[in-house]
């Protein structure tokens, strides 16, 4: 169990998945999470590519890359979950696990999240996240290790990926 049981991510947390099925992150457990909020019309759509290519590469090794669909900036992603499953699928091939649209900041920010900013704030201690596509690293055994800036290609993420594998 790691020091700070603070820093570390329930797995009993209720998500729903974007097709609409009531789960939580207990499937996840004992694999290494890369946890995103999405957005379906932004500059850093893009990241969904880079996602995938993670997804692909490394969860025979047990990577899970989990997407969260967010409106919150700039009205990025204002579809349905229906029609942001069908985009992700059409243009990036996406087949990592998609969750419904979900808040991610203020008073409707889901508990996965506030756990997450808690856990591993941004620059300067700030907890709010910035933008789409902020990405949260966490390890096997729990442990939220890190915090990326949504500018940060996920192909820079993988050498600290492969310290946790």
């Amino acid at each position: 169990m790691p020091a700070n049981p603070e820093a570390t991510l329930d797995y009993a947390v209720p998500v729903t998945t974007i097709a609409g099925e009531p789960t939580d992150l207990k499937p996840h457990q004992g694999k290494v999470l890369l946890i995103v909020n999405t957005a379906s019309a932004c500059g850093l759509t893009p990241h969904f590519a880079g996602l995938q290519a993670l997804h692909e590469k490394f969860a025979a090794q047990g990577l899970d890359v989990l997407g969260f669909p967010c409106d919150q900036f700039g009205h990025q992603d204002p579809g349905t979950n229906d029609e942001i499953s069908e985009f992700c699928q059409v243009n990036y091939g996406v087949t990592f696990q998609m969750h419904e649209k979900i808040e991610v900041n203020g008073d409707g920010t889901h508990p996965l999240f506030r756990r997450l900013k808690e856990a591993a704030p941004g620059i300067a201690g700030t907890q709010a996240i910035k933008w789409n596509f902020t990405k949260f690293l966490v390890a096997r055994d729990g442990t939220i290790v890190k915090r990326f800036a949504p500018t940060t290609e996920p192909k820079d993420i993988e050498a600290d990926i492969l310290t946790l594998l």
